[in-house]
């Protein structure tokens, strides 16, 4: 596999990568929240925090631990960067961190992680939205190796992280705020990079498998070897879970709504001559949940017969090539992504389906790094995308709609330069300028600066973002060919001290966003406006316009220490306060689904006998379901427990209880979420 900047990959299946202290792989900083009320949490931090200040000076701190110095990360620069010269405040979960959580589910994994917050309709697999930072769901670009999942045929052209499985990730960057120069439309929010495996040996294999409440079941397999010149990886996964109801049973729902996921995977590398080398690889899942809906004759949300299914492909192929003795590597590569998806319902004639949709992007991209001198490089490239799309939504009245259909193109140019003026200052600056098809020209620039002095960092960096209206926006019947992109500036400031040799790590951050052009829906319902009549001049219920406006800020806290080797604490907590600022009767209310408080803290022990145990829980504060702020979703916690036990060298066993106190809550009003749940499993290394 190569690296995003198309470099070959450091070692992202070698299950120590990442942090280590006192010779142990870090445990992430994940669940847990002992907070019961919105008015404690700020308060329980504070004390947290005071407490590990506390414990640095107490004895029994080691001597001496590893830091996080020499951490290698892609994402931020698209170039390998070690992660105290980065600017932006960036998390990263290697494969220690993804075995020590033991959840076969990425969402769960990502919701951990400083400012990201989640909404899930149902169980796991329902539609999932991902925010960063409390912005949209469509301001995320997410990534696997490198190449953009946004789905053109969804409305705001955002990927459902639902089928997201662990399956054969070795390791996720997840960068926070704008980051538009370098990855293009929708990275407002931030960036979220989903890295794979890929071998270290001539020949080796891995395999995984569990089982659990609720009908549930997973496996793995996955074997790839790597000679001098080339290397192989293929992989299969398959999920299964009867599910919870997604109309919560806590509002009336009687039945439950399974899922079921199956997934392949394969990558090759071939170094054609010492200077150029090509890469393959291609991902395909395939995802079907039941679902609920409106049934008649009342037709409010209830229990259904309904189901949904999304098929994703993706697919890569890359040539790089290196020059001038290395200091200048290219890359030209192609990337593909293929999204279907229907929902059914069995009780509507004549035609069952009840939506269907297919949006399909090719990206063909040119990528340069030179590096001028040992503190100075740049990287450049273009981009060339054309995406369309086609939906249609039958109905009882209407069994056979025309489907809409448009497509668009999006081609850009960009340049960032990156210095060190003293070894321990790194300054970087970036511009692209993108041309649509559609809306025109847009250009952004960012700029950040990394200080890294003895054992502190001080990272700030500020952004501008865009993205471009959906197809969905354009062209559906709702659609509106004269939008405008929406922008945002952001910009964050943070610091980073580690102290006891680098058994204890604090960092805080600041960080504010303001979008403007907000691409929302305008009702026609009561109303009679010029937009109101669509092609044809059809009346319609309504349209997209560029009418909203929002901004967010907060902060974001983490605490990591070792106190004594094999015992490790993480902690997080963010607040973040999104509010509307477009002018009318929700001016200055929460956005919907972004609780302001979140936090999260895993403790974990491995035994001198090399059981290790944890605990953790996740907090995620109450939020409000709708613009006018008149539904509020309550907050809740989440407690869970791990343990795993290394049967031999090569064989693991595991086994975890999740919401441990079968709390009931929800992410969306009326959806339900998983109870008390019970697995065990083994994992297996050849």
């Amino acid at each position: 596999m190569a690296l995003a900047d198309g470099s070959p990959d450091p070692g992202f299946g070698d299950a120590q990568s990442g942090r280590e202290r006192g010779g142990r792989a870090s445990r992430p900083p994940v669940a847990v929240a002992v907070f019961s009320s919105e008015g404690k949490t700020v308060k329980t931090i504070m004390y947290l925090s005071a407490g590990v200040y506390a414990l640095m000076s107490a004895p029994g701190w080691a001597d001496e631990a590893a830091t996080d110095v020499d951490t290698l990360v892609v994402t931020a620069n698209r170039v390998e960067q070690r992660l105290d010269r980065v600017g932006g405040q960036i998390s990263v979960v290697d494969q220690a961190d993804l075995e020590a959580q033991q959840t076969l589910v990425v969402t769960d994994i990502l919701r951990r992680l400083p400012g990201v917050s989640l909404s899930r309709n149902g169980g796991v697999g329902g539609a999932t939205q991902l925010r960063i930072r409390g912005g949209e769901t469509g301001h995320t670009v997410v990534l696997i190796d490198g190449v953009k999942l946004n789905d053109p045929s969804a409305i705001d052209s955002s990927y459902n992280a639902a089928n997201l499985l662990v399956g054969d990730v070795a390791r996720i960057e997840v960068l926070r705020g704008a980051q538009s120069v370098l990855w293009g439309s929708q990275a407002i929010g931030g960036v979220i990079n989903i890295i794979g495996a890929e071998p270290t040996a001539p020949f080796e294999a891995q395999g995984k498998a569990e089982a659990g409440s609720a009908g549930t079941f997973g496996a793995h397999l996955a074997a790839g070897g790597k000679s001098d010149r080339s290397l192989w990886r293929v992989a299969g996964g398959y999920y299964t879970t009867d599910g919870v109801s997604s109309f919560n049973r806590a509002r009336g729902g009687r039945e439950d709504d399974g899922y079921e996921n199956w997934g392949v995977s394969g990558k090759g590398r071939i170094e054609l001559t010492d200077q150029l080398s090509l890469d393959l690889r291609s991902v395909y899942s395939r995802g079907q949940v039941q679902i609920d809906g409106f049934p008649p004759p009342n037709f409010t949300f209830g229990d259904t017969p309904e189901y949904s299914t999304t098929k994703d492909l993706v697919a890569y192929v890359g040539l790089n090539l290196d020059l001038m003795d290395g200091r200048l590597s290219n890359r030209i590569a192609l990337g593909y992504t293929d999204t279907k998806r229907s929902s059914v319902n069995p009780a509507q004639a004549p035609n069952p389906v009840t939506f269907d949709a297919a949006g399909r992007n090719r990206r063909l991209d040119y990528q340069g790094t030179f590096k001028a001198a040992d503190a100075l490089s740049l990287v450049f490239g273009a981009e060339s995308e054309r995406s369309r799309f086609r939906t249609a939504s039958p109905s009882a009245t209407t069994p056979n709609p025309m489907p809409g259909r448009h497509k668009a193109s999006l081609d850009g140019v960009y340049g960032q330069v990156s210095g060190r003026p003293v070894e321990s200052l790194t300054l970087t600056a970036g511009l692209r300028r993108d041309e649509q098809g559609d809306f025109g020209g847009h250009t952004v620039g960012e700029a950040s600066a990394a200080w890294a002095i003895a054992d502190t960092v001080v990272r700030a960096s500020w952004g501008e973002g865009f993205k471009a209206p959906s197809l969905f926006q354009l062209g559906s019947d709702f659609g509106n060919v004269n939008l405008n992109p929406e922008t945002a500036r952001t910009w964050d400031a943070g610091l980073e001290r580690r102290f006891a040799r680098g058994r204890i790590m604090l960092s805080a951050a600041y960080f504010e966003r303001r979008t403007t052009n907000q691409i929302d829906f305008v009702s026609c319902f009561g109303v009679v406006l010029p937009m109101c009549f669509g092609p044809g001049r059809a009346l319609r219920t309504g349209y997209y316009d560029n009418i909203t406006s929002s901004q967010a800020h907060g902060f974001e806290l983490q605490v990591e220490a070792t106190p004594i080797d094999g015992l490790d604490v993480a902690a997080n907590y963010t607040r973040t306060v999104s509010t509307n600022r477009s002018p009318g009767a929700n001016f200055g209310n929460w956005l919907p689904r972004r609780p302001r408080n979140q936090a999260n803290l895993d403790v974990s022990y491995v035994w001198p006998f090399d059981l290790t145990t944890s605990v953790a829980a996740t907090y995620s504060g109450q939020s409000f379901d709708d613009l006018p702020n008149r539904n509020l979703t309550k907050g809740y916690v989440l407690w869970d427990l791990r343990a795993s036990y290394p049967v031999t060298e090569a064989i693991e066993v595991y086994g975890r209880v999740e919401n441990l106190f079968d709390v009931s809550y929800e992410t969306i009003r009326n959806y339900g979420q998983p109870g008390r749940a019970a697995y065990a499993g083994l994992r297996a290394r050849f």
